[in-house]
């Protein structure tokens, strides 16, 4: 199980190699103000990293835009349309599966996007994080005809281009634990970092997708807060670490990182 030390010693051998680690990390399920998202985005200042978030736009609240601090290094990225599962109980959930036509999840899709961009202007990437992590990989060769240029699951991705005019950046790294709704403790949260990052360095996994970091920002307790604060100082100040806003992140596949 991994430790800080190991943490550490990942991002050493990284020095060591004369690289940097490139990180990026997502938030999902914003939809309105409050003080979890307040205490985010102080978190994501106080480190200096910048922060994607990952936005519903069927139930998101208009002051949410005027509840962002401009100046902040923050982008907004598309999460589904209405965070609704569409797959029967015998299925793992999903909103973007294979359970309605493609022309009425494309329609949400889209209007959801264009909500987004008139809300947030150039703070929107047009990037789609599928709820749950899960989308029908039939639609994907879709998305850029829907005005998306990036797509965000989980797990180290197997192709930077999923379809013509796409590019996929995933998150590695989940602190919660979804059964028990809670952190998902150190051990395990170190684990898919410093699993991915070696992974990366060994080109067991593609060396230049970024390694995720995702939060829940609602869903957070007191011990998930803590190793956040912990995880994003730790790797901030490392001299073989560096922290991508999202459009960097989805610049990355294209070169060497």
């Amino acid at each position: 199980m991994s430790s800080w030390k190991a943490l550490r010693a990942e991002l050493d051998r990284w020095g060591q190699e004369g690289r940097r680690a490139s990180f990026w990390w997502r938030d999902d399920d914003a939809s309105a103000p409050g003080e979890a998202l307040d205490r985010l985005v102080a978190l994501a200042g106080k480190h200096g990293v910048p922060l994607a978030l990952a936005v519903i736009p069927a139930d998101m609240d208009p002051g949410l835009a005027d509840a962002l601090p401009r100046r902040a290094r923050l982008q907004l990225l598309q999460h589904g349309f209405s965070h609704r599962n569409h797959a029967p109980a015998t299925e793992k959930k999903m909103e973007l599966g294979p359970h309605r036509s493609h022309g009425a999840v494309a329609r949400e899709l889209k209007a959801g996007r264009k909500r987004l961009e008139a809300l947030f202007g150039r703070r929107f990437l047009p990037a789609l994080v599928p709820p749950w992590n899960r989308i029908d990989p039939a639609l994907l060769p879709r998305l850029p005809g829907l005005g998306f240029v990036g797509l965000s699951t989980f797990r180290a991705r197997a192709t930077a281009a999923p379809a013509p005019g796409l590019r996929q950046v995933n998150c590695h790294i989940d602190i919660i634990d979804w059964r028990e709704r809670r952190f998902a403790g150190e051990a395990a949260a170190l684990d898919g970092a410093v699993g991915h990052l070696a992974a990366r360095r060994r080109a067991a996994a593609d060396p230049t997708e970024p390694t995720g970091l995702m939060t829940h920002h609602l869903a957070h307790d007191a011990a998930a807060w803590r190793f956040l604060d912990r995880f994003l100082g730790a790797t901030a100040t490392h001299p073989a670490a560096r922290w991508l806003g999202a459009r960097q992140a989805f610049r990355a596949g294209r070169r060497a990182s």
